[in-house]
C-alpha cells in the first residue's frame, strides 16, 4: 500500500492519457513558426491556462519551471533581487520546505567585499507552536520597513498542518512586503490561499508527472531573474520546456480539482481514524502536527523508544510505504527541522499520505499490523520489563550515552529513571544532536521536568552535553 502521496503522487490516470497524447502532438519546439511548433504552442498556452484558472490569476504570470525546488528558489532569488531597493531583509517561517531554507542561507552570507560570499542581506525566522503553525501577528512583527520578501508554505510537508495564509498575506500588504506562498502539498487539493504575491507548486504532488514546476508571479511584483536573460517563459525560466509533460500537469490538475471535495471528505475521515486510533493501539505515541488545520490526507506520529528507520523497514516488509522526518532515518543524523521547530519528538516518526482512491481496508490492514510492528521493533531493547523501583535512596543519577544515537539515550532514560526517588535528578550525557530535542519532548510526554542543560564535564563526560531531569513520579 503507498501511503507516501505527500513526497510524490501516483501518476493520475488523466496525467497518463493526457501524456501519451501530447508525446505525439505536442513535441515540437513551441517557438517555432511552422504547423507542429504551433500546435505546440497551442497546447502549452492552453495548458497555462488551465493552471491559471485553478490558481486564480493570469496565464502571462505563470512560468514553467523544472520542479517545485527550482520554482522556489527562482521566485525567491528574483523577488529578493527585484526589491533590494527596498532592503535585504528576507523573512520565513521555522517549517519551510529545504528549498527556502537552502536560499535563506545563501542570502544571509556576508558580501564578497565582507571577505564571504552571497548577497550579504539579513534573514528572520517566524516561530511555530507545539502544532506547527505560525501566528499571523508574531510573524508581522518581524516585517521591517527594509523586509524584502516573506515566504509562507500554504501547509506543512511533514505535519500537514495548514498556515493562515490569508492574514498573514494581509499583515504583509500592509506592510508593502510582497508575499511569496509554496503551494506544493495543497495545490490541486484545496483553495488556493488569497493574498499572495508569487506562488509555487510541484506538479508530482498532484499526481501530474515528475518535472514540472509551477511559478506564478502577480502583475506589479518587482521581479528580477536571477539567471541570465533568456526569451522562454517570460524571461524567468531558461531552457526548453517540456510540452508533454506541462500538458499531462495540467491536465491532472483540473481533475484533481473536480474530484476534491469528494475525495477531500472522504481521506479526512480515514486520516482522522488513523490519528484517534494510533495512540489507543500503540502506548507512547504522540500525533503531531494541527488536529484541526490540516491536510485532509496527511497524519504524522512519533514512537518513543523506535528506530524510525527500522519500524520504516518493518512497515515496508509489511507492505506499506510510508515516510519519516525521524532523525534516525537520516544518513546525517540530524532531526527534523519541522519537529525540532514544533518542539515535539523527533525519535520513531512516521508521516502516512494518503493519495486519491486509498481504500478504507487498506487503512484498517495499516491498523491491524502497526502494533506488533512497534512491539516488535521494541522488544530487543527490554521496555516490555517494569521499569526498576529505586534500590536506594540517592538522588542523582547520571547514565552516560555518549557514542549512542537516537533514540538510545532516551531509551536509557526511560529504563533507569526508576532508579532515582521522586524528587531526584538524572543526568543524561550524551553527544547525539537529537537528544537535545527527544530529551525535553519526552519529559513532556510523560509528565516529568526537564531541568536544562549543561556541559557533560560538569558530571564526568568527555564531550557533548548533560541534559538534567527531575523525577515527578
Amino acid at each position: 500500500m503507498y501511503f507516501d502521496a505527500a513526497s510524490t503522487a501516483p501518476l493520475h490516470p488523466v496525467a497518463r492519457q493526457a501524456l501519451t497524447a501530447a508525446l505525439d502532438e505536442g513535441w515540437a519546439d513551441p517557438a517555432r513558426l511552422y504547423r507542429s511548433g504551433r500546435q505546440a504552442r497551442m497546447l502549452l498556452d492552453a495548458a497555462r491556462e488551465t493552471v491559471a484558472a485553478v490558481l486564480g490569476c493570469r496565464p502571462d504570470e505563470v512560468s514553467f519551471t523544472a520542479s517545485g525546488t527550482q520554482a522556489v528558489q527562482l521566485g525567491l532569488l528574483g523577488a529578493l533581487t527585484g526589491n533590494r531597493r527596498r532592503g535585504g531583509h528576507f523573512v520565513h517561517s521555522a517549517v519551510e520546505h529545504s528549498s527556502v531554507l537552502h536560499v535563506a542561507e545563501r542570502w544571509g552570507y556576508p558580501r564578497p567585499e565582507a571577505g564571504g560570499e552571497g548577497a550579504g542581506g539579513e534573514v528572520s525566522v517566524a516561530p511555530v507552536d507545539r502544532g506547527g503553525r505560525v501566528d499571523p501577528a508574531a510573524f508581522a512583527a518581524l516585517l521591517r520597513p527594509d523586509t524584502a520578501l516573506a515566504a509562507l508554505q500554504s501547509a506543512n510537508h511533514e505535519v500537514g498542518t495548514v498556515q493562515p495564509v490569508g492574514e498573514v498575506a494581509a499583515r504583509c500588504a500592509e506592510a508593502g512586503v510582497p508575499l511569496l506562498v509554496d503551494a506544493a502539498q495543497s495545490a490541486g487539493r484545496t483553495d488556493v490561499p488569497a493574498g499572495w504575491s508569487l506562488l509555487t507548486a510541484s506538479a508530482h504532488k498532484w499526481g501530474g508527472p515528475a518535472g514540472v514546476g509551477v511559478l506564478a508571479v502577480r502583475k506589479g511584483v518587482r521581479y528580477v531573474s536571477p539567471l541570465p536573460a533568456d526569451e522562454r517563459e517570460g524571461g524567468r525560466v531558461p531552457g526548453y520546456v517540456n510540452v508533454p509533460a506541462i500538458v499531462a500537469a495540467a491536465a491532472s490538475l483540473r481533475a484533481v480539482r473536480a474530484e476534491a471535495e469528494r475525495e477531500n471528505a472522504r481521506l479526512h475521515a480515514l486520516v482522522e481514524r488513523i490519528r484517534t486510533r494510533v495512540p489507543r493501539l500503540v502506548p507512547e505515541v504522540e500525533v503531531v502536527g494541527d488536529p484541526v488545520h490540516r491536510l485532509p490526507h496527511i497524519v504524522t506520529f512519533s514512537c518513543l523508544y523506535v528506530d524510525g528507520e527500522v519500524l520504516l523497514t518493518e512497515l515496508d516488509r509489511a507492505g506499506f510505504a510510508v515516510s519519516s522526518g525521524s532523525s534516525c532515518t537520516s544518513s546525517t543524523l540530524t532531526p527534523s527541522h519541522v519537529l525540532a521547530a514544533m518542539g515535539v519528538l523527533t525519535e520513531g516518526n512516521v508521516r502516512v499520505s494518503l493519495p486519491y482512491g486509498t481504500a478504507e481496508a487498506d487503512v484498517e490492514r495499516f491498523l491491524a499490523v502497526l502494533p506488533d510492528l512497534v512491539a516488535g521493533v521494541r522488544a530487543p531493547l527490554g521496555l516490555d520489563l517494569p521499569a526498576p523501583e529505586a534500590a536506594a535512596e540517592e538522588s542523582l543519577l547520571v547514565i552516560d550515552a555518549l557514542g549512542k544515537r537516537c533514540p538510545l539515550p532516551v531509551i536509557e532514560l526511560a529504563k533507569r529513571i526508576g532508579e532515582v526517588p521522586p524528587g531526584g535528578t538524572v543526568v543524561v550525557l550524551a553527544d547525539d544532536e537529537a537528544a537535545r530535542l527527544d530529551i525535553p519532548a519526552w519529559c513532556g510526554m510523560r509528565g516529568q521536568e526537564y531541568a536544562g542543560e549543561a556541559p557533560a564535564a560538569e558530571y564526568g563526560g568527555d564531550r557533548g552535553s548533560a541534559y538534567l531531569v527531575l523525577r515527578r513520579s
